[in-house]
């Protein structure tokens, strides 16, 4: 069974995201992902950030959610079998 994991990718970096420390974003964001898990990204976070670990995470989530107050869950891909 699938576990839901939620990432706030605020919390993956200090005061500001540095592109430089990209590939540290995206091995913590997969070591939190785990493997075939729901998952939802949120939190304040450059759209760069976002779209590297939405591409980072496909293949090994298997479902995608960002959720934000604004726009509440979106899916951005959903992979399971039901």
């Amino acid at each position: 069974m699938a576990l839901e994991v939620i990432i706030n990718l605020e919390t993956l970096y200090n005061n500001q995201a540095k592109i430089n420390k990209l590939d540290e974003y995206i091995k913590s964001a997969k070591d939190l992902a785990g493997e075939g898990n729901d998952i939802i990204l949120t939190g304040a976070a450059p759209v760069w950030l976002y779209l590297k670990i939405a591409h980072a995470l496909h293949g090994k989530a298997r479902k995608l959610i960002y959720r934000s107050p604004v726009t509440g869950d979106v899916v951005i891909f959903d992979h399971s079998p039901d």
